[in-house]
């Protein structure tokens, strides 16, 4: 779960990327997120290095909407990844660092025109259709500037990846893609071949997250194949590209149990090679979507112990400074995290705790009945695999400031992102009334 530079120091401390953790708390304040930059690299080139050993024609496209910021859009780029977007403001993250446009998708199921304007201006790659609405927009836009946008159906293959019911994605019965099973997605295919303003190119299906299991990629692969054979005999549909999303798992506690990118890499890249020869396909380029899994690992949260309450024999209540508006994820999904005491990681871990947030919320609790050392006020706990959704959700509720950010690597932490000031949150206000 920690970075793969966690390391104790000399003095007894919890360490990453070379940086005393209990200092990084002292220098920046807490909360404060610390990503690790060899792990965050090592997992770019995990996958990357995974899949096109055994499918060459493989990109891997960083999914933003687990976490993006300047910073890390540059890092993905360097690392020679894609970048899969689902919104005009990742798009602007990604332009404003100069991300190759030829490296860029865009996701969503209710894309805005003005959003699809920005794409089609800024000259992406790929646009992802999630519905023939879209499909009608992009259609107008891109013959108003004279052009064909190149563009994937996200197709839904009734595949249920055994994930919370909140972060499936590839059942008949949710608001992404367009089914299979009913028959809507051949229609679709249909008129995407007969819309001048697009080019149909390949099928999109993302099933979910976090996804523990293997077998649900090998189902959806064979659906979509078994789907792609049949257009082709009907429509003269050629499969040129093919994603199966992303939504690989991590581990959060040591109860997980994640498959490495080498095993989803094996029955991703074996199924879809067995799929080309038994539906007499091309092969495909493949792209695909991994986001938690590139990020979460490469990042821990750092928080300070405050206030504390004891309920003889029923619960003792610990708070920190952070809680719901960083992180939301408990909250939302029931999310179990494992937690560190930077300043004191050795220790037995004596009592059993529930690290309240600071928030008005009786749900705002991080993590529920754990096990660490007596914790006292001024204590920093560590919470790893924070990279993902945690920032990416973070909010100004209780007009609370959203944390800074940093960036650990050989011994030096440097900013990613500044905490926010009491002028951010008051910098978008009108006041006097105009």
């Amino acid at each position: 779960m920690l970075p793969t530079t966690a390391q104790i120091t000399g003095g007894g401390h919890l360490s990453v990327g070379g940086c005393d953790l209990v200092q990084l708390a002292r220098d920046w304040g807490t909360p404060l997120y610390v990503f690790d930059e060899e792990t965050l690299r090592g997992q770019c080139r995990a996958f990357l290095e995974g899949f096109r050993a055994r499918y060459p024609n493989t990109s891997v496209a960083y999914a933003a909407k687990a976490y993006l910021g300047r910073a890390l859009a540059g890092i993905i780029a360097q690392e020679g990844l894609d970048l899969d977007v689902v919104s005009g403001g990742e798009l602007a993250i990604a332009a404003s660092v100069n991300f190759p446009r030829e490296r860029i998708h865009f996701h969503g199921n209710n894309k805005s025109e003005q959003e699809l304007a920005e794409a089609l201006d800024y000259g992406i790659a790929r646009v992802i259709v999630d519905n023939l609405h879209e499909l009608h927009l992009l259609n107008g836009l891109a013959q108003g500037r004279g052009i064909r946008q190149r563009i994937l159906l996200r197709v839904s293959p009734g595949v249920d990846p055994h994930t919370h019911r909140l972060t499936t994605t590839g059942i008949t019965d949710v608001k992404f893609g367009i089914s299979i099973v009913t028959g809507q997605a051949e229609h679709a295919v249909r008129q995407a071949l007969d819309t001048p303003g697009v080019e149909l190119v390949g099928l999109h299906v993302h099933l979910g997250s976090p996804i523990f299991e293997t077998e649900p990629f090998a189902e959806a692969v064979d659906v979509v194949f078994d789907f792609a054979a049949k257009m082709r005999a009907a429509y003269g549909f050629e499969l040129q590209e093919f994603s199966p999303g992303g939504g690989f798992a991590v581990n959060y506690t040591d109860e997980n149990n994640a498959p490495s990118p080498d095993e989803y890499a094996e029955i991703i890249c074996s199924h879809v090679t067995a799929g080309c020869k038994k539906y007499g396909l091309s092969n495909p380029r493949m792209f695909i979507e991994p986001g938690r899994s590139i990020v979460a690992r490469a990042c821990v949260a750092l928080y300070t112990v405050g206030s504390s309450k004891d309920i003889p024999d029923v619960r003792r209540y610990v708070s920190v400074d952070g809680g719901m508006a960083d992180n939301i994820r408990p909250a939302l999904y029931e999310s179990r995290y494992e937690a560190i005491v930077a300043n004191k990681p050795l220790e037995a871990r004596s009592e059993k705790v529930t690290i309240a947030g600071k928030y008005c919320e009786s749900g705002d609790a991080l993590i529920r009945d754990i096990d660490l050392p007596s914790l006292e006020p001024g204590d920093v706990l560590v919470t790893p695999a924070a990279g993902a959704y945690a920032l990416a959700m973070a909010s100004n509720y209780n007009a609370s400031l959203r944390p800074a950010v940093v960036l650990a690597s050989n011994g030096e932490a440097k900013l990613m992102r500044r905490r926010e000031t009491y002028e951010d949150l008051l910098r978008a206000d009108v006041w006097p009334l105009e």
